[in-house]
């Protein structure tokens, strides 16, 4: 099992994201979780939490 920030990959070859995508962007681009929102810090898109 690879294990890093972003990405888990398990014994089976199968990849999954722990972080958020952002939906402006694209799944190549993770967006940093703060204490009440989600932010690409690419596009700046913001998404707030409930």
């Amino acid at each position: 099992m690879t294990e890093n920030k972003y990405i888990k990959v398990v014994d089976d070859n199968t990849v999954t994201r722990k972080m958020k995508s952002c939906p402006e962007c694209g799944p190549g681009y993770f967006m940093g979780e703060h204490k009440d929102r989600f932010t690409c810090g690419h596009c700046g898109h913001t998404e707030f939490k409930k």
